[in-house]
């Protein structure tokens, strides 16, 4: 049985879903996005992913600044949708909005509830050094993703495995989970079983001071920094070129071997090829991109920006 579905949703990680869930055949009456945002060089407004994915199955699409008001509450119950489904919305729903579909609001959350509720489950469950997380669908309440769970599903994170190539799978393999839940919704046969109170963690929003290389940690940590905010926003040092200190963008490391650490202290570059050295161990410079500039090898940067071994990079 097909369901009537509104979507809630933007950035690219809810493109599959949205497509997935067309594809299986439910009646996607509505999408709510945010709305379109000045983008790229000339600053004009750009849809979501999920605006101009919408706008491609013919989808009526809605950008409200708020579902606060009794008027967004009545254009969301006139919709008569049976379920909404929340993939990275970037809004919080009112109660109102929650109570508004028959069958309520299933949210697609990239993590293995309850570790690391909120908004940046991916980036910090590698920033974490985790070994496993992966995407639940749970139904929505009133606190931060604290509602029932009915569905999982887990994967392994790599050492060197980045933010964008879990966020990729993870989007994918979340299409498939919901899609599966909506099937079983369709045939009264979706249970929910409530978070344990045990494990409870919280995937704050990313800041600067998050992305700012903290050579005072082990090279493991620093590594899973780096690898966790890559390739967005993106670690950074800075680094006197000639001009001033200039933020130097990390999207690659590697962590050094026992013999390559050599002595240092935090911050010091230990040789020609990008070892750093950190609290314990080292890390080694892979890639990285200057402000404006394309991403490089860091041998080919080192060697332009002339960082002689014993120079210093500065971080936290």
């Amino acid at each position: 049985m097909s369901l009537r579905v509104v979507f809630m949703g933007t950035p690219d990680f809810a493109v599959p879903t949205l497509s997935e869930i067309v594809g299986q055949g439910h009646e996607v009456v509505a999408c709510y996005t945010r709305a379109p945002a000045p983008a790229g060089r000339g600053m004009a407004e750009r849809p979501s992913p999920v605006h101009r994915m919408a706008d491609g199955f013919g989808i009526p699409v809605f950008t409200p600044k708020s579902l606060r008001t009794e008027e967004a509450a009545e254009v969301f119950r006139s919709h008569g949708a049976d379920v909404a489904v929340v993939v990275a919305y970037g809004m919080i729903l009112p109660q109102a909005i929650l109570d508004a579909p028959d069958i309520g609001c299933l949210n697609l959350h990239a993590s293995l509830l309850p570790r690391w509720r909120g908004a940046a489950p991916i980036q910090r469950a590698i920033m974490a050094g985790d070994a496993e997380t992966g995407v639940a669908v749970m139904r929505m309440e009133a606190g931060l993703d604290t509602g029932p769970v009915a569905m999982v599903e887990k994967v392994a994170i790599g050492p060197d495995t980045t933010a964008g190539e879990l966020h990729d799978r993870l989007s994918v393999l979340g299409a498939d989970l919901m899609a599966r839940a909506l099937a079983a919704l369709s045939r009264g046969s979706l249970a929910f079983t409530p978070q344990p109170d045990a494990g409870v963690t919280y995937a704050a929003k990313i800041t600067n001071g998050d992305a700012e290389i903290a050579w005072t940690l082990p090279a493991r940590r620093v590594h899973d920094q780096v690898r966790g905010l890559s390739p967005f926003p993106g670690a950074f040092f800075t680094a006197d070129l000639g001009r001033g200190p200039e933020r130097i963008k990390v999207l690659a490391t590697q962590v050094a071997q026992g013999d390559e650490g050599g002595d240092g202290a935090p911050g010091t570059l230990l040789s020609a090829d990008g070892v750093v050295a950190c609290a314990e161990g080292a890390v080694r410079l892979v890639t990285v991109q200057r402000q404006g500039k394309a991403a490089m090898a860091a041998v080919d940067w080192l060697r332009g920006a002339r960082l002689a071994p014993g120079a210093r990079l500065g971080g936290a």
